[in-house]
């Protein structure tokens, strides 16, 4: 901001933007610290495949992530915010499961989404735990390899416009 020189008096109608640009720096700072923490929770890399269909995730669509370490989430949630502690890992999921899909009727469908990294053997662990929870359909979540696209027609979200 400059000073005026001279014998001028007159009211001068001039913004003060100094404070807005504070304000907007500080607003800028929470918005950085806070945006990891809200996409934090279920960290997996999943299986690169080619020929994929694409599967948006729908609201009632039930995930079960596992992690690289072997812990499952559910819906990107972290298993112990729906379980008391105390039980194991698979009693956990077992109830969880078994508390959503006896409610169900149509549509028993779990989309499993696991680290790429974790051993085989866990996974098929999940899919016998939800099985014996009333899953009826397991589908695997993996993702397009990159730089790749689909063979198959239909598939590419741009063979769908046309």
């Amino acid at each position: 901001m400059g000073m005026s020189v001279g014998g001028g008096s007159g009211v001068k109608a001039e913004p003060n933007v100094v404070p807005m640009i504070d304000v907007m720096l500080v607003l800028l700072i929470i918005f950085m610290v806070v945006t990891p923490a809200i996409t934090s929770g279920f960290t997996a890399v999943a299986p690169e495949g080619i020929n994929l269909k694409a599967h948006p995730e729908e609201d009632l669509d039930q995930v079960l992530g596992i992690d690289a370490s072997g812990k499952y989430y559910m819906n990107k949630k972290p298993m112990d915010l729906f379980t008391e502690p105390g039980a194991d890992e698979a009693e956990k999921l077992g109830n969880i499961l078994r508390a959503i899909y006896d409610k169900r009727t149509v549509d028993k469908i779990l989309y499993i989404k696991a680290h790429k990294e974790l051993e085989y053997g866990k996974i098929l662990d999940a899919m016998d735990i939800a099985a014996k929870a009333g899953v009826r359909v397991v589908g695997a979540v993996s993702d397009q390899r990159p730089g790749t696209t689909s063979t198959v027609e239909g598939d590419n979200p741009q063979d769908a416009r046309k």
